[in-house]
């Protein structure tokens, strides 16, 4: 079975992160997705939800001051 692409066609890199805003990964992951091997793939799909978390907290903080 191949591994789906998480994109979500929402293609905006955050420039504090590098990771992109709709599917999580950086742009090399991005770039690479056609020649990773299955495995590579799946081990990008397991860390995106640890990037959707940090990203949330990141955007639920209050502003400083």
């Amino acid at each position: 079975m191949t591994t789906p692409s998480p994109c979500v066609a929402v293609c905006v890199l955050d420039p504090s992160t590098g990771w992109c805003k709709g599917c999580y990964r950086t742009i090399g992951e991005i770039a690479g997705w056609l020649q990773m091997s299955e495995a590579e793939r799946r081990a990008v799909v397991a860390a995106l939800a640890g990037r959707r978390a940090a990203a949330g907290a990141k955007s639920a903080a209050p502003p400083p001051g």
